[in-house]
């Protein structure tokens, strides 16, 4: 696999939460504020790259019967780092997060890299899957948390922009309505670029790496 196919995967073909939608319940619950959404974003990166070095590190080492509980394992370490060093240093921000940050360790981002990615590649690869797929949800995270803070709050990262404010966008339903038209938004800009490609690789008489790559999945 090639780093840029890894990179595109983990920024946008891939987006876990905006092309394959997991971490839901973390991305409704705490995009309340741009800076708790890059805050978790973060963490989650952190977590990912680690655990995704460890596991491609054992992967030829831990029992295929026994690889998810190794998994979690592995997380779950990860995670307790992050827990001690945000209630030390970033108390406020370890407050916010509440039981979401402990929930890190199940995670169906995490848990689905190690099982499909990095339990099957080498450790540079799977150190770079980790972070792509981290940048990736992160950018999506603040993004949704950015339109839901000015919306919501007249604020970015806590600063004052305005007086002006729609209260809908600080509440739960405003969660799934920004993620959902985030998510429309995201999937038909997308959409677009990729049938541009196609349309410019069929002319030239080349393949698109999208293409390729949905053939060698079908194969």
């Amino acid at each position: 696999m090639k780093i840029k196919d890894i990179i595109m995967d983990g920024l946008f073909r891939q987006n876990p939460t905006l092309r394959l939608v997991l971490g839901v319940c973390s991305t409704l619950a705490l995009t309340t504020s741009a800076f708790d959404s890059f805050g978790m974003g973060v963490a989650v990166t952190f977590v990912l790259v680690c655990s995704n070095v460890i596991v491609s590190l054992l992967r030829n080492v831990i029992p295929d019967k026994v690889r998810i509980p190794a998994f979690v394992l592995v997380i779950a370490t990860f995670v307790t780092i992050v827990q001690l060093f945000l209630r030390k240093y970033v108390n406020a921000l370890y407050a916010n997060f509440g039981v979401f940050l402990p929930l890190i360790v199940v995670n169906c981002i995490i848990l689905g890299r190690a099982e499909g990615f990095a339990f099957k590649n080498k450790v540079g690869l799977a150190a770079l899957d980790g972070l792509f797929m981290g940048l990736g949800y992160t950018w999506a995270m603040v993004l949704i948390g950015g339109v839901r803070e000015i919306l919501g709050f007249g604020t970015i990262f806590g600063i004052k922009l305005w007086d002006f404010s729609i209260g809908f966008f600080a509440s739960q339903s405003g969660a799934f309505f920004t993620y959902g038209v985030v998510i429309a938004t995201f999937v038909t800009i997308w959409n677009a670029i990729e049938r541009k490609q196609k349309l410019k690789s069929a002319t030239a008489g080349v393949k698109d790496p999208a293409t390729i790559a949905e053939e060698k999945e079908e194969n």
